[in-house]
């Protein structure tokens, strides 16, 4: 599995910190994306395939929320209970183009998200609140990664990503070929991940399924 923000430095400073305790035991997990829609995703005659159910399986969310989720599954553990609910508010293409979901971790971290691909900005933020403190970062970019102590004192981490993005991980899948290591993104990991999306579509999906059966 190519989820290669396991192995990038900013996300390993992240989990660096969790562990450490930094921000004591985390309690609540808040994640957001919103963008605005681009002018590929408004000729219905020529959409990109990702927006495609039929042939991507979703839209946007799947293609981008899964790699936010895929990291706090590498951040925090496993998610085992997830609620969700998706609607097309732009009507642009046949895919969801906003979701919500509440999700909780096996070690009763609890969690919300949205993501919204029809709004007239971008932004992207998680943040995770512990017992001691908190830490926010963008799943995608280079923004700094926000440490918030006991005392509330903000500390700032700036960590370039590099030049070759998926480097980090092809090398982790070299070393354990090579028996020096391991990989950190596997077919089990990413199937926890293609589990999450899946609960949190499966009403839209069917009530959709429905709709197109009855037409």
């Amino acid at each position: 599995m190519a989820y290669y923000r396991r192995a990038l430095p900013r996300f390993l400073k992240i989990k660096e910190l969790i562990e450490s305790g930094a921000i004591g035991t985390p309690r609540i997990v808040s994640c957001i994306l919103y963008r605005e829609i681009e002018q590929c995703y408004q000729d219905p005659h020529h959409l990109p395939w990702v927006v495609n159910p039929e042939i991507s399986g979703g839209g946007l969310f799947v293609d981008l929320a899964c790699h936010t989720l895929d990291i706090l599954d590498f951040l925090l553990g496993k998610i085992i209970s997830v609620k969700g609910h998706a609607n097309s508010q732009g009507n642009a293409y046949p895919a969801e183009d906003c979701v919500s979901m509440s999700f909780m971790f096996e070690n009763n971290i609890q969690g919300v998200g949205i993501w919204n691909f029809v709004s007239n900005s971008r932004g992207d933020n998680v943040e995770i609140i512990g017992t001691k403190g908190k830490i926010s970062f963008s799943t995608f970019g280079n923004s700094a990664i926000s440490y918030y102590d006991e005392n509330n004192k903000l500390h700032q981490f700036n960590i370039d990503n590099p030049k070759h993005i998926e480097m980090p991980l092809i090398n982790t899948i070299i070393n354990e070929l090579q028996g020096k290591g391991f990989c950190p993104s596997t077919g089990e990991s990413g199937s926890r991940t293609s589990w999450v999306i899946d609960q949190v579509l499966k009403d839209y999906r069917m009530k959709n399924d429905l709709q197109y059966k009855n037409e």
